[in-house]
């Protein structure tokens, strides 16, 4: 799960390149951002015929007026009614222009990310946090956390993986001699980059830092879905776990084992929300790996843990509106779909959960998140937030009783950090991930003790 909002709230909709564009005279960026205001305004209107017209004829298939409302519908439940639009800026990304247009909802503030080809129609959509305004250096999530020593650790760039697929990632790696033991760190669901960026958060990045400075070599890398969006949107009713998750986290310990100054024997693996899920399938692919970590995983069906995140955001505030009772009982229907016996062989599957295909729900209820994880057979540390919403007790207390009598599993409860292992107070909701915070201190010195441990017995 996306880093957890990354599950809930950091939706990869749909978006693909225009097949053999023409080259032409780019757009003025004002012109493209004056039309992705203009787009954002159709959705926020409920007008999605008009919406689709500035669609590529590959997004008008896939998406069209009917799912684009269902997808806008969706997108409200999770993270409620649209309120204005609050800002737009544009990159440039190779041959196409992306536009993104700050959007606040009531729980939570997002950008639509707008993808434009050189005929000026829309290739791709998303909606991802925001990116923080404040640079290197400044207060809150950009700053250093006081556990990150700088001094003792560097950090390289990498690729992972090669071909068609390799995507960039960021090696840190502890001074002196070594052979360091090492860690790979894998996401959870939605498109995100080698920090997990959630808003002004990097938790990977804090993780990273913090365990390098403690003689731990740290390998991350930016996801597939969001390194090769547009390609893996072309083949959406093929995605599965494996290509969104699995095939990356193997190609990551590869090259960490075969760098320089880190010993093979020592390397552990940490799966953060669905990431932790996709832990059986890595060790399947890497029988060599002496540990893993499971952070916020959940022990129940995804479409169950979606189905309990909806139905918590729409009693957060304490009462639950006519609207959100119906958007609820649409998600009710999707998540029955997914449990369906007949949805291998459904002529037409209708709309699951979260966008995503029937190949890629199939593909992760052919086996429990519980059953899949008993094949693990090395040492195994669960860490689980008390204030996380999204991935609750409920899963941790599942966790124990999948492994009970294992005594090389351990677990840790941390009652006062949320989804990303931040500290707060309070009923966790979607506007705390907005504010600037590190993950746990406590989280990097438990997390230092049991890789150094854990990997000593597996080598």
């Amino acid at each position: 799960m996306r880093g957890g909002i990354c599950c809930a709230l950091v939706l990869l909709l749909a978006g693909v390149p225009a097949s053999g564009a023409a080259e032409e005279k780019e757009a003025p960026q004002d012109e493209l951002q004056a039309a992705a205001k203009r787009f954002v305004g159709s959705l926020a209107a409920g007008d999605f015929a008009t919406a689709v017209k500035s669609f590529d004829a590959t997004m008008k298939e896939g998406l069209p007026a009917e799912k684009l409302r269902e997808v806008w519908k969706t997108l409200n439940a999770q993270a409620g009614p649209f309120r204005e639009q609050a800002g737009v800026r544009a990159e440039k990304d190779g041959k196409y222009r992306i536009v993104f247009v700050k959007c606040r909802f009531e729980r939570a503030v997002l950008e639509a990310k707008i993808v434009y080809n050189d005929a000026k129609e829309i290739a791709g959509l998303f909606f991802v946090p925001p990116r923080d305004a404040a640079g290197p250096g400044a207060s809150g999530g950009d700053a250093r956390p006081a556990y990150a020593d700088p001094a003792a650790f560097r950090e390289t760039q990498v690729r992972v993986g090669s071909g068609r697929w390799a995507v960039p990632g960021t090696l840190a790696l502890p001074t002196g001699d070594g052979p360091f033991p090492g860690l790979v760190l894998v996401h959870g669901s939605g498109p995100l980059d080698r920090d997990e960026t959630v808003g002004p958060n990097r938790p990977f990045r804090d993780l990273a830092w913090g365990l390098a400075s403690r003689g731990i070599a740290v390998l991350r890398y930016d996801k597939r879905t969001l390194v090769h969006a547009a390609a893996l949107a072309a083949e959406k009713d093929r995605l599965t776990l494996e290509e969104e998750t699995i095939a990356d986290a193997a190609a990551a310990v590869r090259a960490l084992r075969d760098t320089g100054g880190v010993d093979g024997r020592r390397l552990c693996v940490l799966g953060h929300s669905l990431g932790g899920a996709a832990l059986p399938r890595i060790e399947a692919r890497d029988a060599r790996i002496a540990g893993f970590i499971m952070m916020a995983t959940p022990s129940r069906p995804l479409e169950d843990v979606l189905l309990d995140q909806m139905s918590y955001l729409f009693a957060v505030d304490g009462t639950v509106s006519e609207e959100e009772k119906a958007q609820l009982e649409e998600i009710r229907r999707q998540v029955a779909r997914v449990k369906a016996a007949d949805l291998e062989d459904a002529d037409d599957p209708g709309d699951l959960p979260l966008g995503m295909s029937r190949a890629y729900w199939l593909d992760l209820r052919r086996l429990s998140p519980r059953e899949a994880a008993v094949s693990i057979r090395r040492p195994l540390l669960v860490l689980q937030g008390g204030r996380d919403y999204q991935v609750t007790i409920e899963d941790l207390d599942g966790w124990k009783k999948a492994f009970s009598g294992r005594r090389d599993v351990e677990f840790r409860l941390y009652p006062d950090l949320n989804h990303l292992f931040i500290s707060g107070t309070d009923r966790s909701t979607p506007a705390e991930f907005e504010s600037p915070g590190h993950v746990a201190a406590a989280v990097i010195e438990d997390l230092a003790a049991w890789i150094k441990g854990s990997s000593r017995a597996g080598a």
